[in-house]
């Protein structure tokens, strides 16, 4: 049984009938994106030797807006940037994670994460349903400052991590480093002194070895 098919895990225990109807719902919502401690991603962590996860992925990604909002481009309202990145993977509680390198798993990401907003958002409170799928709908859309931004961060901490792991996820079998600067160019849609760093990461993680060479024009 998929986590998909599973019952919410508020239902194992249920909370006690005293408690009012909109903060139970919140309290589900909370007690369920717990789930999202176990979607294992491809990304090294830095201080360990295993995976990261998607909690860990997120809490990073939000620091790394309060941290880095200054090269950001255009002007950015930071608390709001940080509330996208921490809702922006919840949905991979049903959908799983999609490895940026695996072309066949991202053919039906797309529908795949629409299902799991269409699920996981509706167990809050009707108004917070609509504000948490606007911010989903919003980091997937790259429409506004802030959802590049966000979206930026999500393509430049597992570039940090990389580095950090001599190689990492860029050793996918069949990836070469044009693949990896085609996937991390979107940072440069939001903060090109960031994009030049990155850049010179992956030019020098090429230089060492650490990704396959690409091709010759």
């Amino acid at each position: 049984m998929t986590e998909h098919e599973q019952g919410l895990l508020a239902e194992t225990n249920p909370f006690p009938e005293g408690i009012e109807d909109r903060l139970r719902e919140q309290f589900t919502f909370l007690v369920e994106v717990d789930r999202l401690k176990t979607i294992m991603r491809q990304s090294p962590l830095a201080a360990a030797d295993r995976r990261e996860n998607d909690a860990e992925h997120s809490w990073h990604l939000a620091m790394m807006v309060v941290v880095l909002a200054e090269h950001s481009d255009e002007p950015i309202d930071v608390g709001h940037t940080v509330q996208l990145v921490l809702v922006h993977d919840l949905v991979e509680i049903y959908a799983g994670d999609t490895p940026l390198y695996d072309t066949a798993a991202g053919e039906d990401q797309r529908e795949r994460e629409v299902l799991a907003a269409d699920r996981l958002f509706t167990v809050l409170p009707p108004d917070q349903a609509t504000r948490m799928r606007g911010l989903w709908d919003e980091f997937e859309a790259r429409e506004t400052p802030e959802a590049r931004f966000a979206k930026a961060m999500d393509r430049l901490q597992p570039l940090l991590l990389n580095w950090m792991a001599r190689g990492g996820t860029w050793r996918t079998p069949g990836t070469t480093v044009d693949d990896i600067r085609a996937r991390k160019a979107v940072i440069g849609d939001a903060a090109s002194s960031l994009w030049t760093a990155g850049r010179q990461l992956i030019d020098e993680g090429e230089r060492r070895g650490w990704a396959r060479p690409g091709t010759v024009d």
